[in-house]
């Protein structure tokens, strides 16, 4: 699935830095500047909702979306709206998670 977001978005002219899990994600966030955090909720080490409650401080003002495919977690990530621009619900097509990313 990484893969194949990574080549959709690339192909759409975005810069992207795919990475394993949430922890990579925390230490390339800190070496790095981005304009977006795109993230599964379910993710190793640390997971997405994590991953956005630390980002959101860390970050300010960055735009976080989430992907998910449970019907549990995007209910989750709902308290997190404030922080959270948006959850993707899988399955998803790529022109869905292209148009979000674009907004």
């Amino acid at each position: 699935m990484r893969t194949f977001l990574v080549r959709t978005l690339e192909s759409q002219g975005h810069e992207v830095k795919a990475v394993a899990d949430g922890v990579q994600a925390l230490q390339t966030l800190q070496k790095n500047t981005f304009d977006l955090l795109l993230s599964e909720i379910i993710t190793p080490e640390l997971d997405g909702i994590a991953l956005a409650l630390t980002v959101s401080q860390d970050w300010p003002g960055m735009p976080i979306i989430l992907i998910t495919g449970y019907i549990v977690e995007p209910q989750r990530a709902y308290n997190l709206e404030a922080l959270v621009y948006s959850v993707v619900p899988k399955p998803f097509d790529l022109q869905k998670i292209c148009s979000v990313v674009e907004e």
